[in-house]
């Protein structure tokens, strides 16, 4: 899977960003001090015996800070000590655990690192960090479980493992969790520390359950002094209240939501996540476009989102583009997306912005085939046949969508919040199982699509 284009967004923001350095010593202060005057008390490690230290909270609440701010500890503690740092993908483990705004290098003083600066202590083709005691960190991702299977540590912590690509097998043999958890066997008191949002998946019930672990649980509200008022005004005040709120901003591990068209069971069933290299040879492929009404609106994000059909008929979703974007910069991920993965075409409803989508992505590439179809029906009738697909287990996901796949199973007709990336999603399936849309019930608009360029590319 092409990481740069699914991370297009972020890649830029780093382009202009200057390199990572870790924090130097400020009023005689180190970073450790620092952290032990600032920190919440549900934000230090927990007294007593534990192996798993498992925290689910709200977005905002510091989890990665936490999960850093333990590990880099440990590290102190342990000269030449081994630990593995484990998240869904690889770059989210440099982009996040490491240099991230409250990554591991956010929390290290310079003079603790290996030569004393970045350069000579972070390797970040290798996702190794070096302190200057010895101990290392290196980064794996659940795309690569099996790379778990041979190093030996002293301590792991991993993010958001209910986002793990096999986070629905829980804690079976031969998973992330299974890999990181056999190697942990170095030092007297190996253990793990876990930072990540609720979601039902297998894993997370499992753990719970389990008699070594400690669980953590904190709210967005408990660190809103560090929140940004872009992050309150646009999304604590439009997703406070609601179901997914409940779950992203309170912490709360929910079960089914009452009325929605998806269900959790959909995504937990065996086989429902293929790996990108056991995908079949797609006959069609198509980008959908879901675009937010301005940049930081109520609809705070575009839905973008890749899908694909194989030959007996199946579905497949390949990627989840979708982000808070300019337009120019929505376009530019679309195209790229549409390039990498040789799409068909690139569809968006004209009778939301249809016709903005399809002149914004012509300004940035001409050649690109845009297809643009009417929503003749409401939101609930649209995507109430492809629920059906899923129940039925002729779609499969290429791996974990937390974000998109959280919005399908709390999205419940009739809410207010658009899920934007559900949208994209129902689009592209709709377009690629279900056959498109009615037609306008004017034949001039219909005449006026087509003179457009927007004709349907044939398979």
């Amino acid at each position: 899977m092409l990481e740069m284009v699914t991370r297009i967004k972020s890649a830029q923001k780093r382009a202009a960003r200057i390199a990572p350095r870790a924090p130097k010593k400020r009023d005689g202060q180190t970073a450790r001090q620092r952290w032990l005057l600032t920190a919440r008390l549900n934000q230090l490690p927990p007294a007593g015996d534990w192996f798993v230290w498992l925290i689910l909270a709200g977005r905002g609440f510091g989890k990665t800070r936490v999960g850093a701010e333990t590990i880099a500890q440990w590290a102190r503690e342990t000269p030449r000590g081994r630990f593995a740092l484990v998240a869904q993908t690889s770059a989210d483990a440099r982009d996040t655990m490491v240099e991230g705004e409250s990554g591991l290098l956010s929390v290290l003083d310079e003079s603790e690192l290996r030569g004393g600066s970045v350069d000579t202590a972070w390797n970040r083709s290798l996702g190794e960090l070096y302190l200057k005691n010895g101990a290392k960190f290196k980064c794996f991702s659940s795309e690569k479980p099996r790379s778990l299977r041979g190093p030996q540590h002293h301590g792991a912590w991993g993010d958001e493992p209910a986002t793990w690509n096999d986070a629905d097998q829980g804690t079976a043999e031969d998973t992330t969790w299974t890999n990181m958890l056999f190697g942990l066997r170095l030092g007297k008191d190996p253990r793990v520390v876990l930072t990540g949002t609720p979601r039902p998946v297998r894993l997370i019930r499992e753990l719970k359950k389990d008699a070594g672990t400690v669980l953590t649980g904190g709210t967005t509200i408990e660190n809103i002094g560090n929140l940004s008022e872009t992050f309150k005004r646009n999304v604590i005040s439009k997703y406070e209240g609601t179901r997914l709120g409940r779950q992203e901003l309170e912490g709360e591990l929910l079960e089914d939501t009452p009325g929605a068209l998806w269900k959790y069971a959909m995504f937990n069933r065996e086989g429902f996540r293929v790996r990108i290299d056991d995908l079949p040879l797609m006959i069609r492929i198509v980008v959908s476009i879901d675009p937010q009404a301005s940049q930081g609106s109520d609809n705070a994000e575009t839905g973008i989102v890749v899908a694909g059909k194989d030959a007996a008929g199946k579905g497949y979703v390949l990627d989840d583009l979708s982000g808070d974007y300019s337009p120019t910069e929505w376009a530019q991920t679309a195209i790229e997306a549409y390039k990498y993965w040789k799409a068909d075409c690139i569809v968006a409803e004209r009778n939301n912005g249809g016709d903005m989508v399809e002149n914004t992505v012509r300004a940035v590439d001409p050649r690109v085939n845009v297809r643009t179809v009417w929503a003749s029906r409401g939101k609930h009738t649209r995507a109430e046949p492809v629920s059906a697909l899923y129940e039925k287990g002729n779609i499969q996901h290429a791996r974990m969508f937390p974000d998109l796949e959280g919005q399908m199973v709390t999205w419940v007709p009739g809410d207010k919040v658009s899920p934007d990336r559900m949208d994209a999603l129902v689009w592209a399936l709709t377009e690629l199982l279900l056959g498109q849309e009615e037609p306008s019930p004017s034949a001039a608009a219909v005449a006026a699509a087509f003179r457009g360029g927007a004709r349907r590319k044939p398979t």
